[in-house]
């Protein structure tokens, strides 16, 4: 510590916050994406477990549901807490197209982390980072 009567330096009081910090833990991801809960009705595909996913990445229904018809060419739906698609969709091809839709419209291209959320001006989408502060536009869709 610093002399005796004087405040200690900024780097003694820094390696004392930085060792009362607890200590992060690699293994445990905080942020996983589900997986998909779907079955096959007549010629159709319903997602179970739609509505989870729109809790853990914190988006909007018409926004996924959106990306998931365009991407999988097929017209689809909300019904519910469960998401009609008018096609059988084979369980890991839509797990697939889930992951790339994390990577694109989840995941900050700056940190990698998913704390980040849709913010629509005007006409484009843009993804802003709640950890970072990163503001990048995404594709529209």
């Amino acid at each position: 510590m610093g002399k005796k009567g004087t405040l200690p330096s900024y780097e003694e009081m820094l390696a004392v916050a930085m060792e009362s910090l607890p200590k992060r833990s690699k293994d445990i991801e905080r942020f996983r994406i589900p997986q998909v809960v779907s079955e096959a009705e007549g010629n159709k595909t319903v997602i179970r477990n739609f509505t989870e996913f729109l809790k853990v990445f914190r988006r909007d229904a018409k926004h996924f549901g959106k990306y998931l018809c365009k991407e999988l060419a097929t017209p689809g739906y909300q019904h519910g807490n469960f998401f009609v698609l008018q096609r059988i969709v084979q369980r890991n091809v839509l797990q697939k197209k889930i992951e790339d839709y994390v990577k694109e419209f989840v995941y900050c291209k700056e940190c990698g982390e998913p704390d980040t959320r849709l913010v629509r001006e005007g006409r484009v989408y843009f993804l802003v980072c709640e950890a970072c502060g990163a503001k990048k536009p995404v594709r529209n869709l």
